[in-house]
């Protein structure tokens, strides 16, 4: 290889060098989100079947979930967890909100954040129940990141007054999805 090849080639492993450098802080200053708002759990993976304890035929509780990188100014989350596939229409699992800004998880079975009324009419978790005979439904868990620390809604609300409340209050959201057949 000539020098002046050797040279050419430096200068543009120095230039790639600068600019994997800075192109975060170039991202950030036009806005760009670097790390994505991340949602996960230890019981499923993603797009698998939740296991049987999670369900209307095991333990009914609800799973474990956590999430990462929160946007900026995330004063609390609130979750929605909901059956697309239902035979009635979009049917609501779960409700919770005022999960407090600074938490990156809620533990299995949790009493984190106050809960809403679902779609079986009772206050908290209820976890997934499709009619027997029917294909595998999807059921998607939804985190939204809040600009406020409360939503002022008291424990049993619906979700129409949920998403009311949220509804200017939303940063960001991002969910996971399992499935489940009887």
């Amino acid at each position: 290889m000539k020098s002046s090849d050797v040279l050419k080639v430096s200068l543009m492993l120095a230039v790639m060098a600068i600019g994997a450098f800075w192109q975060p802080i170039w991202a950030a200053e036009k806005g760009g989100n670097i790390m994505t708002f991340k949602m996960m759990t230890t019981a499923f993976e993603q797009g698998s079947e939740i296991p049987r304890k999670y369900t209307c035929e095991g333990q009914n509780i609800s799973p474990p979930l956590s999430w990462e990188n929160p946007p900026a100014g995330t004063k609390s989350f609130a979750l929605i967890v909901d059956d697309p596939d239902a035979p009635s229409g979009t049917f609501t699992h779960w409700l919770l909100w005022d999960i407090p800004g600074d938490k990156t998880y809620l533990e299995e079975s949790t009493k984190e954040g106050i809960p809403g009324r679902n779609d079986f009419g009772r206050i908290g978790y209820g976890g997934p129940c499709p009619p027997r005979g029917h294909g595998p439904h999807r059921y998607f868990f939804k985190l939204y990141a809040l600009d406020v620390q409360s939503l002022n809604l008291k424990k049993g609300s619906t979700r129409l007054s949920l998403e009311k409340a949220m509804k200017d209050h939303i940063i960001e959201k991002t969910e996971y999805m399992g499935i489940y057949k009887r």
